[in-house]
């Protein structure tokens, strides 16, 4: 709620009232249409307004909403009990009765409740209510038949203004939530394939019921059995089903639809996407839901450099957690357009970064969360088509960084010559043919603890580096290394030579730089690595230049 609840000036929206009196948003929205007496918006605008929680409490109170089971959720109460884990069939069955006039999966007690609440309100908002009700459920099971209303309200706002003679396709449509949801109610014509026969069965009622009454879905796999194979739209959208592995790859090797290349067997999603792309008309768009890996696996690289080289892909929006209805993982919505003439170079591609946004909005993208990316810098060996990363290289000042870690390789390069021990010809093995001594006897003995950091020595008569040098000796290393290869160390096993302190001491010196030339080589190495990258990327991007004078 938008106040403390407590308080009596505490505001709340529709769907907080819905929630407080146990109803849908829709039954709510009907009582304000029935009700003269409901309480009048206090605040908030035409398309969210703010009531007062004491008068709507009060308002429910004197009218008893809240005190008993509406009709509604006893309706959605019975389906459960008669349907249970198959309630996308009861949905189907009930806007079966109300289009057709007859439901056998239907008993009597249930249509007679729903003839009662349509009564009351109208077939369109019960199955509104229970099209609501069905997508806020939580259930897993249902998530591949519903788009969740948050990422509908995205995708909406991605397709901005949709013309009323435009088609509007989406070949997975599930119970229909994106298809009747983009665009104006009344005028373009709604295309749509799902797979589950009963999920068809109530979009198709949703669409006769909300106002697109010339809406068709067919029923069908779309990448097996596709229902529009003619069919080219102004626009398609689609939440497609992730990580299929079985989805017809090997039946489908020869399809035109692959005009971008054969995605692999695992990745469905990216033969879903050129399903789309394959029904978008010339000019049209496709926007397609997608998880957040599909932009960099390594397995469509392939796939992701021909949408970049021919100008297809024109934007992707990285979209905050919590969108989807099956995960609270990110996901990506990837625009692609159709050119009308093949273009003779690709745009940049529009990135968008909305992770750190609320799930609820807004999708108007700050200051820092968008940039342009020329396709030059997005074909290379990976293609990462992540909208954060771009986002926040545009951000990176690549001379300073690239500066700095120069000067910092540079100094450390200096240190690291100076650190390798003067040394000079030994004796050879013989010159190390004395007595040794067992690390386990060392330890028996009280000369050596074992910490984090390995063996140390806790007394005067042994030296801590010296003792650590030699357990690194090949000897040592072939002791513990078990039959399987697999390194550790064995205190039963492991032996160092016995030495007087003095050339203990000098030993330690030596192996002690040694472990510190080591450690700064690795450091250095990192910092080259990062160097290079970074150097890379300002070349390709733009963001650094040779100088003149280096050839």
């Amino acid at each position: 709620m938008k106040d403390d609840a407590h308080s009596p000036d505490a505001r709340v929206t529709g769907a907080e009232i819905a929630r407080l009196a146990g109803v849908t948003r829709a039954a709510v929205s009907n009582w304000r249409r029935r009700y003269h007496d409901f309480p009048d918006p206090v605040g908030g605008g035409p398309n969210a307004p703010l009531f007062s929680l004491s008068e709507v409490r009060t308002w429910l109170a004197e009218q008893r909403k809240g005190q008993e089971v509406p009709d509604e959720v006893r309706l959605w109460q019975a389906l459960r009990g008669s349907f249970g884990d198959s309630m996308i069939s009861g949905l189907a069955a009930v806007a079966q009765l109300l289009t057709e006039g007859d439901a056998p999966a239907l008993d009597a007690a249930l249509a007679d409740l729903t003839h009662r609440l349509a009564a009351s309100e109208s077939p369109r908002q019960v199955v509104d209510g229970l099209a609501e009700r069905y997508q806020h459920s939580g259930r897993r099971s249902g998530s591949d038949q519903t788009s969740s209303p948050r990422l509908v309200k995205a995708v909406g706002y991605v397709a901005g203004r949709v013309p009323p003679d435009a088609t509007i396709f989406d070949p997975a449509c599930g119970i229909g939530s994106l298809l009747l949801s983009v665009g104006p109610h009344k005028g373009p014509v709604r295309r749509g394939q799902e797979v589950d026969a009963n999920a068809a069965r109530f979009a198709q009622a949703r669409a006769e019921l909300t106002g697109s009454a010339g809406a068709v879905i067919e029923v069908g796999d779309s990448l097996r059995t596709d229902r529009w194979p003619k069919l080219r739209a102004d626009l398609v959208v689609c939440d497609p089903p992730v990580a299929v592995p079985d989805w017809g790859r090997e039946e489908l090797l020869l399809d035109a639809r692959w005009e971008l290349g054969i995605p692999s067997r695992a990745e469905s999603e990216l033969a879903w996407l050129q399903h789309c792309y394959a029904h978008t008309a010339p000019g049209g768009r496709a926007l397609v839901v997608l998880p957040a890996s599909v932009a960099y696996r390594k397995a469509g690289r392939r796939i992701r450099a021909e949408l970049v080289r021919r100008g297809v892909l024109t934007q992707v929006v990285a979209l905050p957690a919590g969108m989807v209805a099956s995960h609270a993982m990110p996901v990506h919505l990837w625009t692609l357009r159709r050119p009308l003439v093949p273009a003779e170079a690709p745009a940049p591609v529009r990135m968008i970064d909305l992770t750190a946004n609320d799930p609820d909005g807004p999708w108007e993208p700050r200051p820092g969360q968008m940039t342009e990316v020329a396709p030059v810098q997005l074909l290379n060996d990976v293609v990462d088509l992540t909208p954060g990363s771009h986002v926040r290289a545009s951000r990176q000042d690549y001379p300073a960084e690239y500066a700095a870690l120069r000067r910092e390789i540079e100094d450390r390069l200096r240190v690291l010559a100076t650190l390798l021990p003067a040394l000079e010809a030994g004796g050879g093995p013989s010159s190390l043919d004395r007595a040794t001594v067992g690390l386990a006897d060392l330890s028996r003995g009280g000369l050596v603890e074992f910490g984090e950091d390995g063996p140390a020595s806790v007394s005067d008569q042994l030296d801590t580096e010296y003792l650590r040098g030699f357990l690194r000796s090949a000897s040592n290393t072939r002791r513990a290394t078990s039959g399987s290869g697999t390194f550790r160390l064995d205190a039963r096993g492991s032996r160092v030579p016995q030495m007087p302190l003095d050339d203990q001491r000098r030993y330690g010196v030596a192996f002690r730089a040694l472990r510190e030339f080591e450690e700064l080589a690795k450091r250095v190495a990192g910092l080259g690595e990062r160097a290079a990258s970074l150097a890379r990327d300002g070349l390709t991007n733009g963001a650094l230049t040779p100088r003149p004078d280096e050839e």
